[in-house]
Formats: C-alpha cells, sequence, structure tokens
C-alpha cells in the first residue's frame, strides 16, 4: 500500500455552504484523507467564532470517514507539510475565481514546491455561492435553505435574531426588509 494521500481544503468557513460540503465529499473521491483547514486569520470580519465554525464542520462531517477539521493559523503551506499533505484542494466557481486562486497556488508552490494545489470545478448548482452572498440573504430573513446544510439554519437564525419558524416562514411578513408581494409569499 502507497502512502496516504492527504489534501488540505482551507477556508474560513463562515458557514459551510452547500458548495463547500460538495467539494469536501468530492476531494475524498480522489484524496484518502481530507484536512478541512478552518482558517483563523482571514482578514474578514467574521459572522462566527473559530471554534463554531469548526463545530460547524465537524457536525456536518461528523462520521464521514477521510474527514479531519481543523483550525489553523499562518502560511497554509506549512500547515499542509505540518499533515503529511502533498494537494491543497481548491474549488472554482467562475473564471473570476482562477486569477486569485492561480496567483495564490503559484505562490504556494514558491513557498513549498513538494505541494501542489488541485483545482476542482464547483458543480453547476453551486456556482452562484458564497458565504458572503448567502449571509446578506439571511441578514434580511430570505430563504438560504438547500444553500448550506440544515444544521448551519439555527446558527445562521440566532446570529441575525430571525423568528424560530425562519426559513419556512418564507413569506412577506417575515422581513421588514421587503415589501408585501400581495401574493402572500416574495415577488
Amino acid at each position: 500500500m502507497g502512502e496516504e494521500r492527504i489534501a488540505i481544503y482551507p477556508g474560513t468557513f463562515d458557514p459551510l455552504t452547500s458548495g463547500h460540503e460538495s467539494l469536501i465529499r468530492r476531494g475524498l473521491e480522489i484524496f484518502d484523507t481530507v484536512i478541512v483547514g478552518v482558517a483563523r486569520d482571514c482578514g474578514k470580519n467574521p459572522l462566527f467564532s473559530l471554534e463554531e465554525r469548526v463545530a460547524i464542520v465537524e457536525e456536518v462531517f461528523k462520521g464521514t470517514p477521510g474527514v479531519k477539521v481543523m483550525p489553523f493559523s499562518g502560511l497554509l503551506v506549512e500547515f499542509a507539510a505540518q499533515n503529511r499533505a502533498k494537494a491543497i484542494l481548491r474549488g472554482l466557481r467562475a473564471v473570476s475565481d482562477f486569477d486569485y486562486e492561480f496567483q495564490m497556488a503559484l505562490m504556494n508552490r514558491k513557498l513549498e514546491h513538494s505541494v501542489q494545489t488541485v483545482f476542482l470545478m464547483s458543480d453547476l448548482r453551486w456556482m452562484y455561492i458564497s458565504s458572503t452572498n448567502l449571509k446578506n440573504v439571511a441578514s434580511l430573513g430570505g430563504n438560504v435553505r438547500g444553500i448550506v446544510p440544515d444544521s448551519v439554519i439555527p446558527r445562521l437564525r440566532k446570529a441575525y435574531g430571525l423568528p424560530e419558524d425562519w426559513p419556512e416562514c418564507y413569506s412577506c411578513e417575515c422581513s421588514p426588509a421587503f415589501e408585501d408581494c400581495g401574493k402572500g409569499g416574495r415577488g
């Protein structure tokens, strides 16, 4: 038997989306182990704490062989080396992602030539999803069910102070940010 094929899938996962989940599961078809590296130093102002973000990913992948969840800080290639990972797994949604990801892959390769970057295209149904746009929708009371794992819904509800029946209450009355469409739902 050969050496274990380990990949790091890094991100802030604020929160984990169905697109992230899909990419991790697809990564397991290529790698023996996918370490989901939850970044502490993200240069962003996350909605969820590092501990909450780690807990979300652990909850979604509980009992899934081959998935490990680890917080990290510092250089990604150093984290990869510490965990014997030979690959960094990255998702591409659109051409706009490619320029940034290509630059990062080249920099990581310069820093640590033994670590490869492997790109997977996002599944078509998740191409438009980002943690940022789903948080914008959820903050206004919009329905994000199906674009985040079900276990993320209660956390978003709490973070944004949404009603107990959100997102099932997907109607005009739920959010003061939307006007009544006259159809008993959002227009």
